[in-house]
């Protein structure tokens, strides 16, 4: 099962919504692959960066799948991190980013992506999209022209925004998950302590990783 997690507006926490839905995956029992194309996971996960999925799509096209595998990092029981590595993005060929999504969505476990900014156009039509955006009129303006219509969307909800819950839902549909603004979370992430402290404020998040309830069955 593939599960997408892509913001219109960068700075709104989707690296912290993906690896707090992967976190409570594993947590429940299920074989989980947290895979970064943004860029954060390995520092907000507390691992080492290296190599990782970018280089496998700027690799000869002699490089197989089966590569991908041995540049999983292990982050807890159950919990494995594909790290976004060193190559820029510029190089990364459409058709190799396609096949390894393909391959993702026939995983027996969940994996899930962060996409960083990017809206994950041309997924499988089984993935899953969550999208994560705050009260803000940027990031409504660019959702509206974005391919939301699948997406299960995040707000992240903060003090002193011009735009209510109610704003937001009548511009761009239901919320599935209002997630308070909370410090914790920044700290946890700056100590790269994520995967082991999760702030209980993230934990609402579980109705979302609770779809991989859903793999193999």
């Amino acid at each position: 099962m593939l599960q997408v997690c892509w913001s219109p507006k960068g700075g709104s926490g989707t690296s912290v919504v993906a690896a707090a839905i992967a976190l409570q995956a594993a947590a429940e029992g299920h074989d989980t692959l947290l895979v970064d194309l943004a860029g954060d996971q390995a520092a907000v996960c507390g691992v080492e960066a290296g190599d990782g999925i970018g280089d496998w799509f700027a690799a000869a096209a002699d490089v197989g799948p089966e590569a991908l595998r041995s540049l999983e990092v292990e982050v807890g029981d159950r919990l494995r991190l594909l790290r976004r590595g060193g190559s820029p993005e510029s190089r990364w060929p459409p058709e190799r980013v396609a096949l390894a999504m393909a391959l993702f969505d026939r995983s027996p476990g969940l994996v899930v992506v962060d996409c960083g900014r990017q809206t994950g156009e041309g997924l499988p039509a089984s993935a899953e999209a969550v999208v994560v955006t705050r009260g803000c009129y940027l990031a409504l303006r660019r959702m509206a022209d974005a391919p939301i219509e699948r997406s299960r969307i995040v707000l992240i909800e903060e003090p002193g925004r011009a735009l209510s819950r109610r704003d937001i839902e009548a511009a761009i549909g239901a919320i599935a998950v209002v997630l308070p603004y909370d410090p914790a979370v920044a700290r946890a992430v700056d100590a790269g302590l994520l995967a082991s402290r999760m702030p209980r404020s993230l934990r609402p998040l579980r109705r979302l990783s609770g779809t991989a309830r859903r793999v193999g069955a």
